[in-house]
């Protein structure tokens, strides 16, 4: 290996290395990597040996070049490698400029035309005499095999440093693995796999932080057989072990980090005992038996019993788990997941209430103004009677002056017992006599700095109940809110009448919408529109707000009060357009995504989304759950093409988050959406064609982001299940990690790697 050393990388010798020592040790170091690709690649994120080898292959994408034919053997239309000896060479101008210089090459048994386009140094390269390796696809010119550019290495012969993109690597009779590539950074799959390899022969043996006992249990192989096999395999079956192990790692350190950090809150934690039994919740016994239970009549017995309707059993499962942390010896941290329109704000509600007649207070904490309002209004109309002796109050950024000064001087008093807000509640000077319970609404919107804000404005460690009404699969939840404890209402409210959803492919099929909105308008009733954009933009084909606005009051909707709607506009003016769709002034809303969760008009029974093909799946069955809320039939019509290739991803109103052409099919999801209004089957859809790395929307976990695992692969859903209970047993034995030193270090490595808090629940 002319000109690169050999020996191991600086830091540990040849003894076994782990990988924060890899970590340590930077690119510049490998001799494949001059000064001008060292740049490149830490433009692409790679700075240290450890990126480098952490940047895997692309999944399933191995090029086999291992099979070696006879030039006799070689059939039209496959690929195939030939060892054979140069016997000719012509250089001469193609067509078009193009130089061509054309090879015979020969083995024992034939004769074979090898073709090179653009590419004269190859007649340099390959003199005759020269014995290399040629691979490509066999394809026919006038009757006569012949390979069209083709890969070369030389064996014996002319030097190989002829020509451009060669080296000392073998790129024929191996498997070559397919690297993400970067063009941005100038970055080849080819120069990829040469840095890696050099970084491969010279990092040695690596440390295994896996006991052997989980290792042979689970049938894994060891960590230095896995990064060889996964970058170098000698064989294309080698790759499957190696993957299961790198992703078995991926998976183990992520369950290792939270099973850690819930030992440690639970260790360190000041629970409130709340006075609430989960007999008032679950039905099996009567009301008036649960109150003798406590001693007397309860607010949340009272609540209950009041309510203009019976709760399903999915909701009574529900508050018998909360009920049952808020009497635990833990505070509760409980995920609350529900499809849209399932009943979570009563559960919630009821909770709250336990919180209240024990003696405490409670808050629900949401993402925007406009979802603190209509909570408010909703949790006082659910209240009934009891709104009377329970104070309600509400805190946003809108709340001013002496206004804010009563509600802050009720919450420090004890007076006010629930508030519902948004980031308010995080301000300086908001404090509670004594908050029992934390509701958060809409989850993925806070961090972990918000919400251990919040624990510090009490005097014990609250309850947590975070609640998200967007379905994420068991899987998921379990990688990105593994912190939790999770309850899932699986079932719909009695007399909830399905959306009827339609996917219009076309400007001719997009009548039939507006003519729906005309038909339930003059029934009373009223409409949403959304477009994914506000204004018009240069460089995204999509509908903007203002200008469909616009055009369907000259157009389609004419004669009809339509209002506009989108988060560039005053506080105060979305809160007016809003009041006034609610009362029925304004008869079609025209809006962008701000409206996609929490508001609840009943009488809204149309939603139209335009360009449709520009949001994903979990935002399009957000933004249909803005219709049936009431006791009229409801539709959603999904305007967009009926062709592929539109994107995926999570998708919003700037132009920015919309879906890229290059993306995941757009008909994959309409059709979804379009085929079922099951939240939870499209979850497992939207896991399945977006993978767990986006599932969440932002990044959640900085450098610990998934770079093998697949959550939409059985496989790996079962190496996750089998990762947490590994973790878990290993933190219940061994807390501090004590005899597990190297694997607390790795651990730690990756945690302190992060960009930023993500959405872990405890910090570290």
């Amino acid at each position: 290996m002319s000109g690169v050393e050999t020996g191991a990388l600086p830091g540990e010798g040849r003894s076994p290395r782990t990988l924060r020592a890899l970590s340590r040790i930077p690119i510049s170091v490998l001799a494949s990597v001059p000064p001008r690709k060292e740049a490149q690649l830490r433009q692409w994120g790679v700075s240290s040996v450890l990126d480098l080898l952490t940047t895997y292959p692309r999944k399933n994408r191995y090029i086999d070049r291992t099979v070696r034919s006879s030039v006799s053997d070689l059939s039209v239309g496959e690929a195939a490698a030939v060892l054979a000896t140069v016997g000719r060479v012509q250089s001469r101008p193609g067509r078009n400029r193009r130089a061509m210089v054309t090879l015979t090459v020969r083995d024992d048994s034939g004769a074979l035309q090898v073709v090179f386009f653009n590419q004269p140094w190859r007649a340099k390269q390959l003199a005759v005499g020269t014995e290399a390796i040629f691979w490509g696809k066999v394809g026919e010119y006038r009757g006569s095999r012949q390979l069209v550019n083709p890969v070369v290495d030389v064996v014996a012969g002319i030097d190989e440093s002829g020509g451009p993109g060669v080296g000392r690597h073998r790129r024929t009779m191996r498997i070559l693995p397919v690297y993400p590539a970067s063009a941005k950074a100038g970055l080849t799959s080819w120069e990829v796999g040469a840095f890696v390899e050099e970084a491969l022969e010279r990092a040695g043996e690596l440390a295994d932080p896996l006991p052997p006992g989980v290792r042979a249990s689970l049938g894994l192989c060891g960590r230095t057989e896995a990064f060889r096999d996964i970058h170098e395999p000698d064989s294309l079956s080698a790759v499957g072990p190696a993957r299961r192990r790198l992703v078995f790692d991926e998976l183990f350190r992520l369950q290792m980090a939270v099973a850690q950090r819930r030992r440690e809150f639970e260790d360190s934690s000041r629970a409130f005992h709340h006075e609430v039994s989960v007999l008032e919740v679950t039905g099996t016994t009567s009301a008036r038996e649960g109150q003798a239970v406590l001693g007397g009549e309860t607010l949340v017995a009272r609540f209950l019993a009041g309510l203009p309707f019976s709760l399903t059993q999915a909701q009574r499962r529900a508050l018998a788990q909360i009920v049952a942390d808020m009497r635990g010896p833990v505070p509760m941290h409980r995920l609350l997941q529900g499809d849209v329109g399932s009943g979570k704000t009563v559960v919630a509600l009821a909770a709250l209430l336990g919180a209240v007649q024990s003696g405490h207070q409670g808050a629900l904490m949401v993402p925007t103004e406009v979802l603190a309002e209509q909570h408010t209004s909703a949790v006082t109309s659910l209240l009934g009677p009891l709104a009377q002796e329970v104070r309600v109050e509400l805190l946003t950024s809108r709340v001013k002056g002496k206004a804010r000064g009563l509600v802050l001087n009720r919450l420090g008093s004890g007076a006010a017992k629930i508030v519902v807000g948004t980031h308010a509640l995080l301000s300086e000077g908001v404090q509670f006599a004594s908050l029992g319970l934390v509701v958060i609404d809409e989850q993925h919107r806070f961090g972990v700095e918000q919400r251990a804000t919040l624990r510090e404005k009490g005097e014990g460690d609250p309850d947590l109940l975070v609640m998200t009404a967007t379905p994420i699969p068991r899987t998921a939840a379990m990688l990105f809110f593994g912190d939790l404890d999770e309850t899932v209402l699986d079932e719909m409210p009695a007399g909830r009448i399905p959306i009827t959803t339609t996917w219009l492919r076309g400007d001719d099929e997009a009548p039939a919408a507006w003519a729906r909105v005309r038909e339930e308008v003059a029934a009373g009733r009223r409409a949403f529109v959304v477009c994914p954009l506000v204004g018009e933009s240069l460089r995204v084909q999509a509908k903007s707000a203002t200008e469909e606005q616009a055009r369907l009051v000259e157009g389609e909707l004419a004669g009809l009060e339509v209002g506009l709607l989108h988060g560039q506009m005053p506080a105060s003016e979305r809160e007016t357009v809003m009041e006034r769709f609610r009362a029925g002034e304004v008869q079609v809303l025209v809006t962008t995504t701000v409206i996609e969760v929490g508001v609840d008009v009943p009488e809204a029974t149309v939603m139209v989304i335009e360009s449709a093909d520009r949001f994903g799946i979990a935002q399009l069955h957000q933004l249909r759950g803005r219709v049936g809320r009431g006791h009229w039939p409801s539709w959603c019509y999904l305007l967009g093409p009926s062709v592929e290739g539109t994107g995926a991803g999570g998708g919003s109103a700037p132009a920015s988050a919309l879906m890229s052409d290059d993306s995941t099919s757009a008909t994959e999801r309409l059709a979804a959406v379009a085929r079922t209004t099951d939240g939870f089957e499209l979850a497992e859809e939207d896991l399945r064609l977006r993978g767990a790395g986006t599932l969440m929307g932002s990044r959640q976990i900085g450098r610990t982001d998934l770079q093998l695992a697949d959550l939409s692969s059985k496989e790996d859903r079962a190496l996750l299940v089998e990762a947490r209970r590994i973790a878990e047993d290993i933190v219940r034995r061994d807390p501090r990690l004590a005899d597990h030193a190297l694997l607390a270090d790795e651990v730690d490595l990756f945690m302190t790697m992060r960009e930023d808090e993500g959405e872990f629940l405890f910090k570290s």
